[in-house]
């Protein structure tokens, strides 16, 4: 029989371990409970953000369930960043770097207080790929447990979500709604508790992370505000004890074929750019070989089905309401899109979990059958050339056309290229080039919703393209491509572009180039010089020194 306390046992068993005994007593253990598992139950809740205000409270009720299947639950916590809230500001080079502090934080807890299983509850975007890679670094009994996604808001009987808001700005710079119009769109687009509502990052990442095996079937697309939110962290409780006994570690569930599952999923469902660096993030914790070349593999060989926001109409409410992600893992596994044999968190294989659930609503618009994909292949394409050699990640969803070309219209920053919105300097037909915004030049890589928002909301959005060394929100939609490498900072192209340069843009040879000759860009190349660095302490500091390429995931264990 597995011992379930072997890690624990370390400190409550072992005579000469008085300190810790006498620790632990004083939180309230019995000499009973010396003997069974701890579990660690990790939050990344907080007040100040609705992705996360709840998770505390779903804390307690993991805490609860673990109790109740005769094991100790430890709540602790880690951080968070609210992309939404610090969207368009300094504060947004920030988030990105909390991934990595998220991981390394509650890989600190578990090492340190030797405890034999991990539950997490994630709810913002960095907040999952972050616990994932710790529980692949700890290797010890895991599950993640996703907040739920927020509900729409409503006003004027149309639909509203966090897009809508920064959208929202865009139609008020080009006078088509009136500042109290927008302000009205403001107070209702988020209604409560639950992560940004579309196929964005967060929505994402869980779908994967579920598809992954590392989340129990319907963690992704259960809303944070319903009673089953509650029965998933209660089952996690109960869960949690069958990996201990079979002792199923992350090493057992996050596999090459396990991430390409994920990657499946991330595709079918329209998913973030923000997923690529994330995936060849988790997939290095997990010291798994899996490159962006692997990732486009992925997306050649499975179709775009998901008419779900920011480019489709509907919400994750709206896919739960007609099956959920095990639905769209039915009908991807039907037609030979995953590997049915990966083992997950319930102790069964993907297949047997889904086996006995029902497939998609009949009637329903959100999923399109594999017969009538929204892309036959996927949205997310690893682009290439003088502009990218070590790689770029478009989001071409085929509304945008596959083919851009137009004259650079470069800005330094992305408070420079608002500043160029709003004072007209962006004309139709432009390729926006926003740079030194990658993870060392910026540093920390900043989102661009603002940026891309205001364009859709200028009436800009099918006429100019966006190429930057930094990435995009989830809810970016238009013809963008970021993650550009080598970014500015270290030297790429994209630091030698001058306004005017024919930028070349083919999605469907996957080739970023500007028309120069070689020696041109070379000559260029010699009389550059890098920018100084904008941190020489702190945090951003560090992580500017540390972080990898956005090819190799800006991960900073390196």
């Amino acid at each position: 029989m597995t011992k379930l306390n072997k890690y624990s046992s370390r400190l409550t068993q072992e005579q000469a371990q008085v300190g810790s005994k006498a620790m632990l007593y004083a939180t309230g253990l019995r000499e009973e409970d010396m003997k069974k598992p701890q579990v660690g139950i990790a939050s990344t809740g907080w007040d100040g953000n609705p992705c996360n205000m709840h998770l505390n409270e779903l804390a307690g009720v993991i805490k609860s369930a673990v109790w109740s299947h005769d094991m100790v639950g430890f709540v602790f916590h880690s951080i968070g960043v609210s992309d939404g809230i610090s969207m368009g500001t300094q504060g947004m080079k920030f988030s990105l770097p909390s991934r990595d502090i998220i991981a390394d934080s509650i890989e600190i807890v578990m090492q340190a207080q030797w405890y034999d299983a991990n539950i997490t509850v994630a709810g913002c975007d960095k907040n999952m790929p972050g616990s994932v890679m710790a529980m692949a670094r700890v290797n010890r009994p895991s599950i993640m447990v996703y907040g739920g996604t927020i509900s729409p808001g409503e006003l004027n009987g149309q639909k509203l979500d966090i897009v809508s808001a920064f959208e929202s700005y865009g139609k008020y710079l080009s006078s088509e709604i009136s500042e109290d119009e927008m302000n009205d769109v403001l107070r209702h687009a988020c209604p409560g508790k639950g992560a940004c509502g579309g196929m964005y990052t967060a929505n994402t990442m869980a779908s994967a992370i579920e598809t992954m095996g590392m989340s129990l079937p319907y963690s992704s697309s259960i809303p944070a505000n319903h009673k089953e939110k509650i029965r998933d962290c209660e089952w996690a409780g109960k869960a949690i004890y069958t990996l201990l006994e079979r002792d199923i570690k992350p090493s057992d569930i996050i596999t090459k074929k396990s991430i390409e599952n994920a990657v499946a999923i991330i595709i079918a469902l329209g998913g973030s750019t923000n997923a690529v660096m994330h995936m060849l993030a988790i997939a290095k914790a997990a010291g798994i070989e899996f490159t962006i070349d692997d990732f486009q593999a992925v997306s050649e060989r499975t179709p775009f089905l998901a008419d779900l926001k920011p480019s489709g109409k509907y919400v994750m409410e709206d896919l739960y309401n007609v099956g959920g992600v095990p639905a769209v893992q039915k009908l991807l596994l039907e037609h030979g899109y995953l590997h049915g044999n990966c083992i997950t968190v319930t102790g069964n294989t993907l297949e047997e979990n889904i086996a006995d659930l029902p497939g998609l609503l009949e009637d329903q618009n959100i999923i399109h059958p594999v017969s009538n994909p929204v892309k036959k292949t996927g949205h997310l394409q690893i682009m290439y050339g003088n502009l990218s050699p070590e790689g770029s990640v478009a989001k071409i969803t085929g509304k945008e056309g596959t083919r851009f070309t137009g004259p650079a219209r470069v800005f330094e920053s992305e408070e420079d290229c608002l500043e160029g919105i709003r004072g007209g300097k962006v004309k139709k037909g432009d390729v926006v080039v926003i740079r030194y915004e990658g993870p060392k030049g910026g540093p920390g890589m900043r989102e661009m919703l603002s940026i891309t928002a205001a364009i859709m909301g200028a009436g800009l959005g099918n006429d100019v393209a966006l190429i930057t060394d930094g990435r995009f929100s989830g809810g970016t939609h238009g013809f963008v491509i970021g993650h550009i490498t080598p970014e500015a900072q270290l030297g790429g192209a994209i630091a030698l572009l001058k306004d005017g340069d024919t930028i070349i843009i083919d999605a469907d040879k996957r080739i970023l180039k500007v028309d120069l000759p070689d020696m041109e860009l070379e000559e260029r190349r010699n009389n550059w010089k890098a920018p100084e660095p904008k941190f020489t302490s702190g945090v951003l500091y560090k992580y500017a020194k540390s972080v990898s390429t956005a090819s190799e995931g800006c991960v900073t264990d390196q």
